[in-house]
C-alpha cells in the first residue's frame, strides 16, 4: 500500500461511518441536519440551530478534554503494534496510572510544579510497571500478552478500587481531592473557555506525539524496536536482543497508557474515581490507533475525531437523537478501517477504468 492510500483509506472509512450514521437516521425518522449541527458544536461550540446565539467555547474546551487520553492511548496501542506487540492490556495500565498518581498526589507532600511532574511520572511508570507482566511472561514462558492482558484489566480495575477506598478521606466511591501543587487544572484555561476542564494535559499530550514519532522514525533504537516486530528470528540473527526488545517495547506503551490515567486524574477530574466498570480508554485506543494508522498524526486526527464523537453524543440527545448513533459510527469506521484490504481493491479497479478511458479517449476524438 503506498503512502497516498495509508491517507485515502482511513478517510474513506470516516466518510462510510457517517454515511451509515446518515441513512440510520434516515431510516428511522430523526433529523440529519442535526448530527452535523451537534458534531460543528462539538468541535467550535457554534450553535448553528440558535440565531444570534454567538460561540460558546465551553465545547470545544471539552472536546479537548475527552481527546486527550484517547490519543494517548491510541499512541500506546500504535506503539505496541509497530514492534510486534498487541498491547490489549492498556486499560489496566491507564487504571494503574491513574491510581499511582493519586496515591503520590495525596500521601507525597510536594512543591507546585515538581508535584504535578512527579505525579505523571509516577502514572507513567505505574503502566509500565503493568506492561512488564505481560512482557516477561511472553519472553519466558511464551504466553499470548493478549491473555495476560486481559486478565490484567479486570485484576487493575478491582485492585485500584481497594486501594482508593482505603485512602485517607475516602469514600466508598472517590478519594479526596488531590492537592492543587499536583494538579493540572488551568482557571487560565478554563476562563478561556467558558469554565471547561481544559487543563495543561494537552502540553504531555503534544511531547508524547514528538517523541512517538522521533523515537520510532529517527533512532537506532527504535528501528531496533520495529525489526523486531517485523521479524523476530531476522532481528536475533542481526545481533538484536529479541527479548529485550519486546520487553521495552511493551512497557513504552505501557508508560504512555499510564500518562493517559494520570492526565485523566490530575486534570479532567482532580480525585481518584472507585470505578464499577472500566471506561475503555484502552478500547478505544485500540480504534484510534487502527484508523490512525499507528503513526503519530494519524493518531492524533484519529483521537481527535474519537473525542469529538463522544463529546457530541449528549448533543444528539438533547436534539432527540440516541446517543447510540455516536457510538455506531465510531464502530463502523473502525469497521471500514478492518476492510481496507476490500477498500484498496475498488480503488484499484477504479483506477484501472480511469486509466483505460484515458488511454481510449485520444483514438476516439481522432
Amino acid at each position: 500500500m503506498n503512502k497516498k492510500d495509508k491517507i485515502l483509506i482511513p478517510l474513506i472509512a470516516i466518510a462510510l461511518g457517517l454515511l451509515l450514521g446518515v441513512v440510520i437516521l434516515l431510516v428511522s425518522g430523526k433529523d440529519v441536519g442535526a448530527l452535523f449541527t451537534g458534531l460543528l458544536k462539538g468541535a467550535t461550540g457554534i450553535d448553528l440551530g440558535k440565531a444570534g446565539s454567538g460561540v460558546n467555547l465551553r465545547y470545544p474546551g471539552e472536546f479537548l478534554v475527552s481527546s486527550m487520553p484517547i490519543i494517548l492511548t491510541g499512541l500506546a496501542i500504535g506503539f505496541a503494534y509497530r514492534t510486534g506487540m498487541f498491547n490489549i492490556g492498556a486499560e489496566g495500565q491507564v487504571i494503574m496510572g491513574s491510581l499511582a498518581s493519586c496515591i503520590v498526589a495525596i500521601l507525597v507532600p510536594m512543591p507546585p510544579v515538581i508535584g504535578t511532574v512527579v505525579c505523571l511520572l509516577a502514572g507513567g511508570l505505574a503502566g509500565a510497571l503493568w506492561a512488564f507482566i505481560p512482557g516477561i511472561l511472553k519472553t519466558k514462558c511464551n504466553i499470548s500478552e493478549v491473555v495476560t492482558g486481559i486478565m490484567l484489566n479486570y485484576t487493575a480495575l478491582y485492585g485500584a478500587n481497594y486501594f482508593l477506598r482505603n485512602l485517607p478521606g475516602s469514600t466508598v466511591v472517590r478519594t479526596v481531592n488531590i492537592p492543587q501543587n499536583a494538579s493540572l487544572a488551568s482557571p487560565f484555561l478554563a476562563s478561556l473557555t467558558n469554565n471547561s476542564r481544559l487543563h495543561w494535559g494537552f502540553i504531555v499530550v503534544i511531547l508524547c506525539l514528538i517523541l512517538y514519532w522521533f523515537i520510532l522514525e529517527k533512532t537506532a533504537f527504535g528501528y531496533s524496536l520495529r525489526a523486531t516486530g517485523f521479524n523476530k528470528e531476522g532481528a536475533r540473527f542481526a545481533g538484536i536482543k529479541v527479548d529485550r526488545s519486546i520487553i521495552l517495547s511493551i512497557m513504552i506503551s505501557g508508560f504512555l497508557a499510564g500518562l493517559a490515567g494520570a492526565i485523566i486524574l490530575q486534570g479532567t477530574f482532580g480525585y481518584g474515581r472507585v470505578m464499577t466498570a472500566a471506561e475503555n480508554y484502552g478500547f478505544d485506543g485500540i480504534s484510534v490507533a487502527l484508523v490512525g494508522g499507528c503513526n503519530a498524526i494519524g493518531i492524533l486526527l484519529s483521537g481527535l475525531l474519537f473525542g469529538l464523537l463522544e463529546v457530541t453524543q449528549p448533543l444528539l440527545q438533547a436534539s432527540g437523537i440516541p446517543k447510540e448513533i455516536g457510538e455506531i459510527i465510531s464502530s463502523s469506521i473502525v469497521f471500514f478501517v478492518a476492510l481496507q484490504v476490500a477498500i484498496q481493491y475498488y480503488l484499484t479497479k477504479i483506477r484501472g477504468k480511469m486509466k483505460k478511458g484515458e488511454t481510449r479517449s485520444p483514438k476516439g476524438g481522432a
